[in-house]
């Protein structure tokens, strides 16, 4: 089963030479650190891939990557697992772990779809960053259509619980692929994003969500970003950090209608205290 690109071309470039360059141009050779998970943005490369780049350079490359992407088509079952086969890309296909996603499914929480993947770029547009920097691991894309709390917290025990008995969670860095506010002035969406991205960085699920709800954010990617949250909670011992923020109105200068993009890193508090000093 292999899973062709819908956005190559477009999004970002079809011939791998000039991939590895747009994205090596953006990278800056940061220090790698042991992180546990993150959340890019999937707009166009030219708008966020800067932001996808300089926070995924700073990630100690992993066996084994799960990404949590949003469900823009409406297709497939809510919370949908690519079950095996490959991913394609300009760079490579990318081998499905088969035996992760089978485990991820077992009790029906989740379940086995291709269905929400086929014509979702959420998940897509990350890959051939993590490729630039992984080099090589195996992929578990899961679709995340939105829910409540309730559903997110059990969807995320599931994933978490899967990584567990498997004996990878130590091996395996978690990815949701979401952009923050869409098409607003810049100042608005500047505030609103602030205001999600603070509670982000607190873990604080709920607040989270209220924050979504109260002020009308038009966040994509709600439902990967809520599961993420709680499968660090479940981790224990982690910290947020915002590693970048950016809107569109940066490239195209338009700052009358914006979307944002942030990119945040989860890694573990040790290493954080050690970096402060403490």
């Amino acid at each position: 089963m292999l899973r062709k690109p819908i956005v190559n071309g477009s999004f970002y470039p079809n011939n791998s030479l000039k991939l590895k360059e747009i994205i090596g141009r953006m990278a800056s050779n940061a220090d790698k650190k042991e992180i546990k998970g993150a959340v890019l943005p999937h707009a166009g490369y030219i708008y966020s891939g800067k932001t996808a780049v300089k926070t995924v350079e700073e990630i100690l490359p992993k066996k084994r990557v799960v990404i949590l992407g949003t469900n823009h088509t409406g297709k497939g079952k809510p919370f949908s697992v690519y079950p095996k086969g490959e991913w394609q890309t300009p760079l490579g296909n990318i081998e499905i772990d088969k035996d992760l996603s089978s485990e991820i499914v077992r009790r029906g929480i989740l379940e086995a779809d291709t269905q929400a993947h086929i014509f979702e770029h959420s998940i897509e547009v990350e890959i051939p960053i993590l490729q630039f920097f992984f080099k090589d691991f195996e992929l578990i894309p899961i679709v995340c259509s939105n829910s409540e709390l309730a559903a997110y917290k059990d969807v995320a025990k599931e994933i978490h619980s899967a990584l567990q008995r498997k004996g990878v969670l130590e091996e395996t860095c978690v990815f949701a692929s979401s952009d923050m506010t869409h098409y607003e002035p810049q100042q608005q969406a500047l505030k609103k994003d602030k205001e999600v991205i603070e509670e982000i960085l607190k873990l604080n699920t709920y607040e989270f969500l209220e924050r979504i709800k109260e002020n009308h954010v038009s966040m994509c990617g709600t439902a990967p970003v809520a599961v993420l949250m709680e499968i660090m909670n479940l981790s224990g011992n982690v910290q947020a950090r915002l590693a970048d923020y950016t809107t569109s109105g940066e490239t195209n200068k338009d700052y009358s209608s914006v979307v944002g993009y942030a990119g945040i890193l989860f890694e573990k508090e040790s290493t954080l205290m050690r970096q402060d000093g403490q």
